[in-house]
């Protein structure tokens, strides 16, 4: 039976090349064979990251090679290459993770059998050295697991994009990139909801590594609130700004994106829900010391397997002065 191209993206920008090669390696090396590897540097100002990938487009004719003339940024480089994509369905994919040779496979396995939009998986999380640091990524960030349609597709991030696979119809919709796309991996999922729904895989299917310049990605809220403590200080105004940028970066400028696009979809009830949740967190960036209105939370941002990020969070937004408190003392 003919397999279906898959196109895979890959961002590069001043790249280290043993991480580089590494990635790249377990790309072309997939038990998948019908794949394509769109590759676009970011106008790296080390041009040894350039030479790597001429000597891979060479290597490997499914690579097909993109070298920028200005920096566009991590964003705008996705759109760039999504703009480029045919296929039928489309893998995002980080320059520095490594990919276990099943990971293709069992992703267009999964969107097939469940008939979805949007499919994402678990992964172990490594180091830059490749020590394992965490052997259920789901488990350590709380990941939602979300099968079919929810919500929280709307307000959570759900699935870095390293994990995603995506329908054609996906990409459409997400193309050209508006005003206030902050992160292409939850607009793809906030998409996908829309549309068919999303599915899941619980197996790890690749390393995600952790560097010292991830800001959320790749710790929880406890071991944020500790590099912040370490930077800025541990008094209550600082501990208060942190909270402040938690809100923007993690949910308000993600449920700003999404009411951008669901001013063309006409759904009234999920433009009415993006709303509310909008006021929700504008509302929680004023409270200073105890917040009770606790309602919006419950219906906008619980679900399973989000027990003990549910506890963190309404400590942090609802209680910040017994938040303070507490992790003042760690």
């Amino acid at each position: 039976m003919e397999q279906d191209l898959i196109d895979i993206i890959v961002t590069t920008y001043n790249s280290k090349e043993k991480f580089l090669r590494k990635q790249i390696e377990s790309l072309i090396n997939q038990t998948y064979k019908n794949i394509k590897i769109h590759i676009s540097d970011d106008f790296s100002t080390d041009r040894n990251v350039v030479d790597i990938l001429k000597e891979y487009e060479k290597k490997d004719n499914r690579i097909q090679l993109y070298l920028q003339e200005k920096n566009l940024g991590y964003n705008k480089n996705f759109e760039y290459l999504l703009k480029q994509t045919q296929a039928k369905y489309i893998m995002f994919c980080d320059h520095d993770d490594i990919w276990y040779k099943n990971k293709v496979a069992e992703s267009i396995k999964k969107i097939k059998q469940s008939n979805v939009d949007l499919v994402y998986c678990n992964c172990k999380q490594i180091d830059e050295n490749d020590n394992i640091l965490k052997e259920n990524y789901f488990k350590f960030k709380n990941v939602p697991i979300i099968k079919g349609k929810s919500k929280l597709a709307i307000s959570r991030c759900i699935g870095i994009g390293c994990s995603q696979i995506i329908t054609k119809d996906v990409k459409n919709k997400m193309i050209p990139f508006k005003q206030n796309v902050m992160a292409h991996d939850w607009l793809a999922a906030f998409i996908a909801n829309e549309g068919k729904g999303i599915d899941y895989i619980y197996e790890p299917l690749f390393n995600y590594r952790l560097h010292n310049n991830n800001v959320f990605g790749g710790r929880n809220l406890s071991q944020n609130l500790k590099r912040w403590k370490e930077k800025e200080g541990n008094s209550y105004t600082s501990y208060l700004k942190y909270r402040e940028e938690v809100i923007d970066t993690a949910y308000l400028n993600g449920a700003k994106m999404c009411l951008e696009y669901e001013e063309n979809e006409g759904n009234k009830e999920n433009k009415k829900f993006i709303e509310n949740i909008i006021k929700y967190y504008e509302n929680l960036k004023k409270s200073k010391y105890i917040n009770f209105k606790l309602i919006t939370y419950f219906k906008a941002l619980s679900g399973k397997n989000l027990l003990k990020k549910i506890i963190k969070e309404l400590i942090i937004f609802h209680f910040p002065i017994v938040g303070y408190v507490i992790f003042k003392i760690k």
